[in-house]
């Protein structure tokens, strides 16, 4: 397959007109071609041709070279000699602007991060204003990953940029056209996922398929084959997803909604989530992403209308609950994918919740059992895809994956069971339930059903083994997966908050995201500026740019475990309270009441607050800052014997220390 809509080697392109390339790149456009973007090629081939003449034989061109991870297309790739330029081409301009360096930054990276052919390489981003001011080229090693920082020049300096790199590197040549081919194994956001499926890519395009990584292909592609049975057969099948935290799980569901979303279709699917900051995000990022998918197309598409379709795609969970609530009947969809299941509420929560909330008194059941029932009402056949994380039940009421089983085992004996050996594992909290469902008549067990390896951190997959040896207080099996994990994936702890902020920023490059996160209970870092009380946006926060306040970026807002699970960042500033903290051989439960720290009794309650940290800990897919205050001698809220064990237990393990 090209992923270029034009590409040659450099003797190939230097023989043809910029016509010619303009003709084929606009056969190859998904989208009606304007005249100002054949302007803008022509004027890059123009540009081109005489600067790679001295280099016939040498290297490989490639134009609008696709990356479907972000959903952009490179200007130009280069591959000249030992070297790969990434050129991104601003016609007609004479500044520089800040959104455009990280742009073609992003570019370099993705290549970098999953390219196959491009892992060991050294890349240059290149923005070419083409009316820019000449400056004085000078060079300048990359980083430690062989990428480069962008570099600014006017048109007149390619020719000199080229050269001089050439000069001042030496290597292998690269094969262009073998370059080319090589396979594009990314491992995106969430929310780049969601955009990528929604507009028409699969799941084969935007995740890993190595042989290190769970095969996200293979699992959709089970599910699939469960709901094609259901139809056929006029079955009922219930299939449980479980997977470590960034495995993939979402991802599977989102492909599984994104390949019937079409309501008129007999396998119509709806993607229902708790997870209401999740719900927003996605919501906001499509719809952003439609209209401008749309204006580039040409065509005029209004948010509000954009925001209508999405809605009808990714629905709050009890939203669709309080419909089937009001109505009876069978939901339209024949498909319901629960994402975060194991935060689905039990009987106890739920029947408070209805009373209090709903004035139905008379309600008696747990939130799986009546989402099963609405489901059942089809008469024909329903499928329901449970995404199941380990460990991840971090408030009042979350049963975990037992009701769903209770449910399954007492009152719908007649749906299929779809799980994976790995369910009887303690993560997923399934107990004495999963025991029981051995007498159930139809229960297939699959390996495809469990994501064992995170995606989430394409630098080093075994960070949630890690985090989850950290609050186990493994501390040998800790130290020896850390010293795996550091040389790709670092890991600092500093008692300052400002050196934490400092640390963050340098490693970050590009766009990617960056943000402060603390526990829901971490009352007492206000001193550090920090208020948990405070309501953060979440949409803002985790789509808005560099220049809005109110993103993540920004260093000022901390986002709660609430805020962020199922969601991503490429850095994150984990800010550690006394609320969960190290003493002796256990972790302490504190919550903060009032004027004093009362300590948390309840194992539910120890739970979710460790739970609270796993999410917490497992947000960063390149690296993260931990840190751990001293406290204060004059605040007796704040003691630093409340903190300073926690520090010393990060410190035994290995974690660097920045002060």
């Amino acid at each position: 397959m090209n992923r270029a809509h034009y590409q040659d080697s450099i003797a190939s392109f230097l023989k043809i007109s910029p016509d010619a390339v303009c003709g084929i790149l606009a056969s190859n456009s998904a989208f009606s071609v304007e005249h100002s973007q054949l302007q803008a090629w022509r004027e890059q081939v123009n540009l081109l041709q005489p600067v790679l003449e001295p280099y016939v034989g040498r290297g490989h061109v490639f134009f609008e070279f696709v990356l479907p991870r972000i959903g952009r297309r490179v200007d130009v790739v280069l591959v000249l000699e030992q070297l790969i330029f990434v050129l991104e081409f601003k016609v007609g301009e004479s500044e520089f602007q800040r959104h455009a360096l990280d742009q073609v930054w992003d570019y370099a990276l993705d290549l970098k991060n999953f390219h196959e052919s491009s892992h060991r390489e050294l890349i240059i981003p290149v923005l070419i204003a083409t009316r820019a001011a000449i400056n004085e080229l000078r060079y300048v090693p990359p980083a430690g990953d062989e990428v480069y920082t962008p570099l600014r020049i006017g048109a007149l300096q390619l020719g000199p940029l080229l050269k001089l790199h050439l000069d001042c590197t030496s290597g292998p040549p690269i094969d262009g056209a073998a370059w080319g081919a090589g396979r594009y194994s990314p491992t995106p956001t969430i929310i780049e996922a969601a955009r990528a499926l929604y507009s028409g890519h699969s799941v084969v395009d935007i995740s890993r398929s190595d042989a290190g990584a769970s095969n996200l292909t293979l699992t959709s592609s089970y599910v699939s084959a469960v709901i094609a049975d259901a139809q056929q057969h006029g079955r009922k099948a219930v299939c449980f997803l479980t997977g470590v935290p960034g495995a993939g799980k979402t991802l599977v569901g989102l492909d599984i909604a994104t390949q019937h979303m079409d309501a008129a279709s007999a396998l119509h699917s709806i993607f229902l989530s708790g997870n209401g900051p999740l719900v927003a995000i996605l919501r906001e990022a499509l719809a952003r992403d439609q209209v401008q998918r749309e204006r580039i197309a040409g065509r005029s598409l209004s948010k509000t209308e954009a925001r209508r379709q999405v809605e009808a795609f990714i629905q709050n969970v009890h939203h669709f609950r309080d419909d089937c609530l009001v109505d009876p009947g069978a939901p339209p969809e024949h498909v319901a994918i629960f994402d975060e299941a194991q935060r689905a509420w039990n009987r106890e929560q739920t029947v408070a919740f209805m009373t209090r909330k709903k004035g139905r008194p008379d309600f008696d059941a747990s939130e799986p059992e009546f989402l099963l029932s609405c489901m059942d009402r089809h008469t024909d056949w329903a499928v329901v895809l449970c995404l199941v994380g380990g460990g991840q039940e971090i408030n009042t009421g979350e049963a975990g994956i037992s009701e769903w089983i209770d449910a399954l085992r007492t009152r719908f004996p007649h749906w299929s069971v779809h799980v994976s050996p790995r369910l009887s594992e303690s993560e997923f909290a399934s107990g004495a339930a999963l025991e029981a469902l051995k007498g159930h008549d139809q229960v297939h067990l699959d390996e495809a059903l469990h994501l064992g390896v995170s995606l989430r951190s394409f630098r080093a997959e075994r960070v949630s083994d890690w985090v989850k040896l950290v609050l186990d207080l493994e501390v040998e099996k800790a130290q020896e997966t850390l010293r795996d994990l550091l040389p790709r994936y670092p890991i600092v702890v500093t008692r300052h908050l400002t050196a934490a902020k400092d640390w963050i920023k340098v490693q970050a490059r590009g766009s990617e995201r960056f943000g402060l996160v603390v526990s829901s209970q971490a009352q007492r870092l206000k001193p550090h500026a920090i208020d948990v009380r405070v309501p953060v946006d979440p949409v803002h926060w985790f789509l808005g740019p560099k220049d809005d306040v109110r993103s993540s970026y920004y260093l000022e807002d901390a986002a709660t475990e609430f805020h962020v699970q199922g969601l991503e960042l490429d850095w994150a500033c984990v800010v550690w309270d006394a609320d969960f903290r190290k003493v002796d051989t256990a972790w302490d439960h504190w919550s903060f009441v009032g004027s004093r720290w009362q300590r948390v009794r309840k194992a539910d309650r120890q739970t979710y607050l460790k739970n609270a940290y796993r999410v917490l800990l497992t947000r960063a897919r390149q690296g993260m800052a931990l840190v751990v205050p001293s406290g204060s001698e004059e605040d007796a809220t704040r003691d630093p014997s409340f903190y300073d064990e926690t520090y010393c237990y990060l410190r035994s393990i290995g974690v660097p220390s920045l002060d």
